[in-house]
């Protein structure tokens, strides 16, 4: 069976208040990653706020996915799921 990547997002993010939480921190995990690279590119950031801005949203993402009682559904986990599950693919692009 094929994994799905859009089922697998679907079925990991039932509860509304993991959804919430993820709502909440998606756009502070992508300031906080914008202000550490800017701080990296020369835009004069502050990446101690991005460093901290981004420790934020992992925190709400984590508590999100503990109450929904999936911990192990982390995106990093079902992307590395979804790479190994196309690895024919992968290893015919690399060649």
């Amino acid at each position: 069976m094929p994994f799905s990547i859009v089922k697998a997002i679907k079925s990991t993010h039932r509860n509304p208040v993991n959804r919430i939480l993820h709502i909440i921190g998606l756009p502070v995990y992508a300031t906080g990653i914008t202000l550490m690279l800017g701080y990296f590119i020369g835009l004069n950031t502050n990446p101690i706020t991005g460093i901290t801005l981004w420790s934020i949203a992992i925190g709400l993402f984590l508590i999100g996915h503990n109450i929904e009682g999936n911990l192990r559904a982390m995106t990093l986990i079902v992307f590395f799921k979804y790479l190994s599950s196309k690895k024919s693919i992968l290893t015919i692009l690399i060649r």
